[in-house]
């Protein structure tokens, strides 16, 4: 969430960077207002508890002088500051909590250097990677689900009949591509001095909350009532939660973690759009990257991890861009973002890969992750960092769509070969 000292300090600036994300500017107003009426019932309460204790003082210094009428008088003032002060304390607790939840929801500030825009139209593309000699012939115009349907390595139908539409299921080299894929990034990120976490898959409310997914996107996500978890939709969610409620040492900064997981998203809003094949489905694997780092270490950190995915992506052979997001574009929680966008020419599209985000010390304000500087002075708040390196629906739709050969083969990459026991291609039947 986002500092309320600033709300207070310096409403005019955090209005102007909430504007430039299209958020009303009402909603500011009214967390502004709800500040001010959380304070004064503290600063109320405050005072009638003063008053208590001064009444009770009073009522002591009367007992020694031996003035019972007016001791009693005092103790019936002290009983109905004290009544006054019980009632205060919840009116100053419901308007905190109110106050929380209008934080909750409102979005991180947009960094300075985060392009303006109103959406995905305006996002400038900052740089485009292409292997030596990049064409494609017609045979690699061919869609990922018909390979994958032809070469019996993708089973769209029988994921629905397991599951439901938009969860795909994959088979017997496909599967093993999947696995290969993960094995590569996750030993790439631990020469990088990543260390590997496997979370849980099912989080508390307070975890999801942490990184901003809740309350705002409850629609998205798969909710287990019966135990009050929730299913994650990245890795993010658990990997940023492992400081919650901890203060690091300066010298543990940056602290570099990944994992590769199982990811869980509604796409409640995608029917019928861009739902063919890969493209959206409700479950899918990633390997994620997320550091802790200070304010000071957080730019080189996010250029570190937008590095580290594409140089996977590069490695894998894939044509790719690098789209910096505008501030009608960003995720809630993100002051600046930028995506990788793989081309897969056989469905002549880019998709998006990975987004590499900066969250500034929102997330970590949320879950109470601080440092306690080197040099001394009270703790304060981790900046957090993540990104997709990488998502693999996708990126498998892209692999199998550039590397098909003219005999309906598909080769597979170098750098994955030795997670595929020396595999080179995936034969046509």
């Amino acid at each position: 969430m986002i500092d309320i000292r600033l709300v207070r300090t310096d409403f005019d600036s955090v209005l102007s960077a909430l504007r430039r994300r299209g958020v009303d500017p009402g909603e500011v107003r009214r967390l502004a207002a709800l500040d001010a009426a959380a304070s004064d019932l503290v600063r109320r309460r405050d005072e009638a508890r003063a008053a208590v204790k001064a009444l009770s003082r009073e009522v002591a210094a009367a007992q020694r002088s031996g003035e019972g009428e007016l001791s009693e008088q005092l103790r019936v003032q002290s009983r109905e500051k004290g009544v006054e002060a019980g009632l205060l304390e919840k009116e100053a607790e419901a308007a905190a909590e109110a106050r929380r939840e209008a934080l909750l929801r409102l979005p991180n500030l947009p960094s300075s250097e985060a392009p303006d825009g109103a959406g995905p139209d305006d996002n400038p593309v900052v740089r485009t990677w292409r292997p030596e000699n990049c064409s494609y012939a017609p045979w690699q115009r061919v869609p990922h689900w018909d390979v994958g349907r032809d070469l019996g390595i993708l089973d769209l139908e029988s994921g629905a009949k397991l599951s439901g539409s938009m969860f795909p299921l994959y088979r017997g080299a496909g599967a093993r591509l999947l696995r290969a894929l993960t094995n590569f990034a996750l030993d790439d990120h631990l020469r990088g001095g990543f260390e590997e976490i496997r979370p849980p898959t099912m989080v508390k409310t307070a975890t999801m909350v942490s990184t901003g997914h809740l309350p705002k996107f409850s629609e998205e996500a798969y909710h287990v009532e019966r135990d009050d978890l929730w299913a994650i939709p990245t890795a993010e969610v658990p990997l940023t939660s492992l400081g919650r409620e901890e203060v690091l040492d300066e010298g543990q900064l940056p602290m570099r973690l990944t994992a590769a997981t199982s990811c869980f998203r509604r796409e409640a809003g995608a029917a019928g759009r861009d739902t063919r094949g890969l493209l959206r489905v409700h479950e899918f694997d990633k390997v994620e990257v997320l550091a802790y780092a200070t304010p000071s270490q957080a730019g080189d950190v996010h250029a570190e991890l937008l590095a580290r995915a594409e140089g996977l992506l590069a490695a894998l052979g894939l044509e790719y861009r690098v789209v910096d997001l505008c501030t009608g574009d960003l995720g809630s929680s993100s002051a600046r973002t930028f995506d990788l966008e793989a081309y897969a020419p056989g469905t002549d599209r880019w998709l998006e890969v990975s987004s590499v985000s900066w969250f500034s010390d929102y997330q970590a304000r949320r879950a109470n992750i601080r440092y306690r500087p080197s040099r001394g002075g009270p703790p304060a708040f981790v900046h957090t960092l993540n990104g997709s390196a990488l998502a693999w629906p996708r990126i498998w739709a892209a692999l199998v769509e550039v590397n098909r050969n003219a005999d309906g083969s598909v080769k597979v990459p170098d750098c994955l070969r030795g997670y595929m026991g020396g595999q080179e291609a995936i034969p046509a039947p």
